[in-house]
């Protein structure tokens, strides 16, 4: 009896020194300060219901994320659980880095209070849950309406010509300028909707896989980005603006319009005054439409995971009712519980701007080919790098686009030929 009592206690020494040194590491890589401390604040309840748990957090600045994350992977330094943009999905999913959430999903009590659209996108590759979703990026138009009073402007524009018009006003006031362009880190989304809007068609590509970017509709609309920047219409050196940068031309007076998703709202309302600036729709094209990029990131569990279980609990923490909207409301981002549609916060002014681009049948929602693997590559590195050098003038708009259209054939019917 003694003996069985003794075992019975050093066994249970043990298995309290095993639970006291377990560590999961979780890597954020679209990280601010203010997402960081969120997210801080919800590990926090996570360790707290699980004693003996610490959670180590990662932070990976945005802009070089993609590059840290390879080096990680290559190194085998790979975390319990991640922040996985959409970007990457495809990428980390095919090459087995991800494990099914679909085991966990299936038992999960809210499950069934998540969006249709949360699942489907979360399911993006081989109909697999490979990440959960936590929230939807949606663009909308930021304009200042003191810059608009100053310039004459008498309205936000609805269409891509008052756009132009609005802009060259703006542009006319000292040290002023129309629009904040993103021509760094994240720039493809204005790229891509405003050469959908101008083409009139969110297509991307032809039933043999030929990529469309380098049609003359999609010339147009890359011409028109290129030429605000050429006219003097954006700042000089947002030729290399990333997300802060951009965010703070406008909350600084520096330039009057710019297109974000409701995370720049944050940072926004603590620096300006609510009546001094609103959000409304994307502007319209020749064909009376407007081709709105709405992106999602969420939580990935690593395949690798020696601590699966308690990973999926974190995941939970993150993504339950209670932690998916505090941290929405913190990083801007539309929740994925159908629950939160009645939360009083997201029934103010500052979300109306989202909300009628939502109700409106001619604003297209348009989800940027995130499945093909090669898109990673194209986002964070390619993309950059040749919007940059057509800024400049060292390539012309037509060759952006067959530069663009050459890789994204070769990745497209890449996927299509792997389609049983």
């Amino acid at each position: 009896m003694k003996k069985l009592l003794l075992a019975a206690i050093a066994t249970a020494l043990m298995s309290t020194t095993a639970l006291a040194d377990t560590t999961l590491k979780l890597v954020e890589v679209i990280t601010s300060p203010e997402r960081t401390e969120t997210l801080k604040s919800i590990v926090g309840k996570f360790e707290a219901a699980n004693p003996g748990t610490k959670v180590e957090i990662i932070s990976l600045p945005w802009g070089e994320a993609f590059q840290k994350f390879a080096t990680m992977v290559s190194a085998g330094e790979l975390p319990d659980v991640m922040e996985m943009p959409d970007t990457w999905l495809s990428l980390s999913a095919n090459n087995g880095l991800l494990e099914s959430l679909e085991p966990y999903l299936a038992k999960w009590e809210h499950t069934a209070g998540l969006t249709e659209r949360a699942l489907e996108l979360g399911r993006d590759v081989n109909d697999t849950a490979y990440m959960l979703p936590y929230g939807f990026y949606l663009r909308a138009m930021f304009y200042n309406k003191k810059l608009f009073q100053e310039a004459g402007v008498a309205e936000p524009p609805k269409t891509m010509d008052e756009f132009v018009a609005a802009s060259e006003k703006v542009a006319k006031l000292p040290g002023k300028y129309g629009y904040c362009l993103r021509g760094g880190p994240g720039g493809l989304n204005g790229w891509v909707m405003f050469g959908a809007t101008m083409a009139g068609s969110n297509k991307f590509f032809n039933d043999d896989g030929a990529s469309t970017m380098n049609s003359e509709g999609w010339v147009k609309g890359l011409t028109w980005v290129i030429d605000l920047y050429k006219n003097g219409l954006a700042p000089k050196d947002s030729v290399n603006w990333g997300f802060n940068e951009i965010v703070a031309g406008f909350y600084t007076g520096t330039c009057a319009m710019l297109d974000q998703d409701p995370d720049a709202l944050i940072a926004i309302a603590q620096r300006m005054k609510p009546e001094d600036f609103g959000v409304t729709k994307m502007p319209k094209g020749p064909g009376g439409k407007a081709f709105t990029t709405i992106g999602f990131a969420g939580w990935s569990m690593m395949a690798a995971s020696q601590n699966k279980d308690l990973s999926w609990k974190l995941i939970e923490t993150l993504e339950g009712p209670e932690g998916n909207v505090e941290w929405n409301k913190r990083t801007g981002a539309l929740p994925v519980h159908k629950s939160a549609e009645k939360d009083p916060f997201y029934a103010g002014d500052q979300f109306k701007g989202w909300f009628e681009e939502l109700a409106d049948p001619d604003i297209v929602l348009t989800v940027m080919p995130t499945y093909l693997e090669e898109f990673a590559f194209f986002k964070d590195s390619l993309a950059i790098k040749t919007t940059q050098q057509a800024l400049l003038g060292d390539i012309t708009p037509q060759q952006l686009a067959d530069q663009w259209a050459e890789y994204l054939t070769k990745a497209q019917q890449k996927f299509l030929a792997k389609k049983p």
